[in-house]
């Protein structure tokens, strides 16, 4: 199993300055790439201060020219708010800067209040999305395209330049048919439990795998990353404080993700939560080493292929390089054989 470093911009201070944010993403990438973490994922969202990173490939491309090694994840870029006739293009020069490192994860978006703004409201998302991502795949895999649908109607043209190789893509889903489906298509996979237990997780890894099988040797190369916030603890009064922190994080979280969505001057207002922080603790992968290296095991055995890493999750930069480090000396040696700036 590989590892991942989300580098999820939680920006719960908005005084502390996107410049000082998109600094520490990067002492974070170059980090995972020292360490030999397999790859980094970059979220895409706009006018919150969670997951904040509005141009997800040109933070590929920065990214790319500050590593050697990383594989680049965007997890995920959401189609609808984009003209696939420009974005195809897009996705090529970034593939092609990144010396083909990019992994380009989609999806539908998922917080009402951000995608409204953004003139795409998530009623729609699902329809926008799917044609959407066949218009990309159209314009990405063959040259003078034409459409007409319900939201994209166009003569013959080509993107151009034209990719130099097939753009790996990566399905964000959470609902096991979802994940089944996508994977039939031959998409990567994208998933997480988020707050739930293991047996949702296994049951999104078994319809992953169920796809997977009956594709054969058409299915060989798919792979799933599943995603998880973590911290490694050093004791339990730090595991404590972690989830007292992922805590205030899901505060966020939940206002735009099922709330009401209440952002004010961009930052979005903690509500009261209904889940107890013990009740949390036992969702999410804050735990000291033995427990750690127990519960990926779990993911492992199930048949992960990659496991991305949520650690932004309140502490200073300083302390989740800290940590990084910890889980690559410490977590990672259980589960690769790669070692520090190794490529993938």
């Amino acid at each position: 199993m590989e590892f991942n470093h989300f580098l999820s911009a939680y920006y719960p201070d908005t005084s502390y300055g996107g410049d000082r944010l998109f600094a520490d993403m990067l002492d974070q990438a170059r980090q995972a790439d020292r360490l030999g973490y397999a790859s980094v994922s970059i979220p895409e969202h706009h006018l919150i201060n969670i997951l904040l990173t509005p141009a997800p490939l040109q933070m590929a491309v920065k990214v790319a020219a500050e590593t050697e090694n990383l594989d680049i994840m965007t997890s995920v870029v959401q189609l609808p708010l984009h003209d696939m006739r420009t974005y195809a293009g897009e996705v090529v020069m970034t593939d092609i800067l990144t010396d083909q490192r990019l992994m380009l994860g989609v999806g539908r978006g998922a917080f009402a209040v951000e995608m409204e703004r953004m003139g795409a409201p998530i009623e729609q998302s699902r329809e926008k999305f799917d044609e959407s991502l066949n218009v990309l795949q159209a314009l990405l895999e063959r040259e003078n395209v034409s459409w007409r649908g319900d939201y994209y109607n166009f003569d013959e043209l080509t993107v151009m330049p034209r990719p130099v190789r097939k753009v790996p893509i990566m399905m964000a889903a959470l609902a096991p048919p979802a994940i089944y489906h996508s994977t039939l298509r031959s998409f990567h996979i994208q998933t997480t439990p988020l707050m739930s237990s293991n047996e949702k997780m296994l049951e999104q890894v078994g319809a992953f795998h169920k796809a997977k099988d009956e594709l054969g040797t058409a299915g060989e190369e798919l792979t799933l990353s599943l995603s998880r916030v973590c911290w490694l603890a050093k004791n339990e009064q730090d595991k404590w404080q972690k989830v007292a922190q992922a805590h205030d994080y899901y505060a966020l979280f939940d206002n735009v993700f099922t709330g009401p969505g209440q952002v004010h001057s961009g930052a979005i207002a903690p509500l009261p939560r209904q889940q107890t922080m013990e009740e949390l603790e036992t969702n999410l992968l804050i735990c000291t080493r033995d427990e750690f290296v127990d519960q990926l095991g779990i993911y492992a055995e199930a048949g992960v292929d990659q496991i991305i890493l949520s650690q932004n999750i309140g502490p200073a930069n300083q302390e989740t390089l800290d940590n990084m480090q910890a889980i690559a000396e410490e977590v990672m040696p259980h589960f690769t054989n790669r070692t520090h700036g190794e490529a993938a």
